[in-house]
């Protein structure tokens, strides 16, 4: 068993997209791993690979401070403890979720992780995805802030990606309309044919424009994880008090995005445009998690994995992101499960 382990740091910070030289490997002695008080060692198995983490990249103020150059890329995941400080809630062979960061090995407090009981009919990586915090996401932006009712069109952009499927699932749940925009023929199939949306519309189709105001007519609730152009479109064609929930904008997160120009409908239309940060629900949580798992477990609920060999590969799969070539949740294992339980203690 190697006596070392290996991290991946922020080298510098990219101006546009990242880069192969945006990070770099660092390798450290396990010997220096040693759990302080309320503290514990965790061997990562998954890492999650979101859009936010490409913001926590900039030097700027936000709801979470930036990777500095040198620290571990910021990233949730899961994993096993293997030691145990002093008065820690946690024992070895726990599964704990955190943001662990892109690490092979992490001294964590106990704080700042949640162990993990897998509910009949899931699997733990869906702490990554539908019950994690892309469930959360969808769930409480849809409800929350979306305040979707049965009845409504919901239009939902970046509909084949981890939120936003969940949230076309979650609309169709509640008995709304419910049309996606997805980049390609095969990621719109299957937000149609296997996920229920009545309608999903390629983006990249140079009808795009047209196929998207004879199939939406007029909105009650547009679930934004895109930004640019499509919350320009989307801001044409509200209905009297729809209502925008603004996630992300994926499509400016590598480069600055025009100024919206349609904004003005929003007073007209007596309409809102609201941003919300997943975190701010935190105590809500488990009611949230009840419900999705229900759903998981007897199939109503739908998920889709990419799962990428290797932390070395982390940096490379990140930017696929924003390019639109993953398929489904984006995540990098790192350990095996039963690898990890069987070498607690043995560092």
């Amino acid at each position: 068993m190697s006596s070392t382990y290996t991290s991946i740091v922020l080298r510098e910070r990219p101006v546009a997209d990242i880069l192969p030289d945006t990070f770099e490997t660092k390798t450290a002695s396990k010997d220096d791993l040693v759990p302080g008080p309320e503290q514990v060692v965790v061997r990562v198995t998954y890492v999650s690979l979101d859009p936010a983490m490409r913001g926590w990249l900039k030097d700027t103020r936000s709801y979470l401070p930036p990777v500095q150059i040198g620290e571990v890329m910021r990233a949730l995941g899961l994993g096993i403890v293997v030691q145990v400080g002093s008065g820690s809630q946690f024992k070895e062979g726990d599964l704990v979720s955190g943001t662990v960061g892109w690490t092979e090995y992490a001294v964590l407090d106990d704080k700042k992780l949640q162990k993990i009981t897998t509910p009949p009919g899931c699997t733990s990586l869906d702490f990554l995805n539908t019950l994690g915090l892309t469930g959360m996401t969808a769930y409480f932006g849809l409800h929350d802030v979306g305040k979707l009712k049965a009845g409504e069109t919901l239009v939902v952009s970046g509909a084949a990606g981890a939120v936003g499927s969940l949230v076309c699932q979650l609309g169709k749940r509640a008995g709304a309309r419910v049309i996606g925009i997805a980049g390609s023929p095969e990621k719109c199939s299957w937000v149609e044919t296997e996920l229920g949306a009545d309608k999903v519309l390629n983006y990249k189709l140079p009808t795009f424009k047209e196929d998207f105001k004879d199939a939406v007519g007029y909105l009650d609730v547009y679930f934004d994880n895109v930004g640019g152009e499509i919350l320009d479109l989307a801001l044409t064609r509200l209905n009297r008090r729809a209502r925008i929930v603004l996630c992300g904008a994926i499509s400016a997160y590598n480069a600055a995005a025009p100024g919206l120009r349609n904004y003005m409908t929003l007073i007209a239309q007596r309409a809102k445009m609201e941003g919300f940060i997943v975190f701010d629900y935190e105590s809500e949580y488990p009611r949230a998690i009840k419900e999705l798992a229900v759903g998981l477990a007897d199939g109503s609920i739908k998920r889709k994995f990419h799962i990428v060999e290797g932390l070395e590969n982390a940096p490379k799969a990140l930017p696929m992101l924003y390019s639109g070539a993953n398929e489904g949740k984006l995540v990098v294992k790192v350990s095996d499960e039963l690898d990890s339980l069987s070498s607690t203690s043995k560092l």
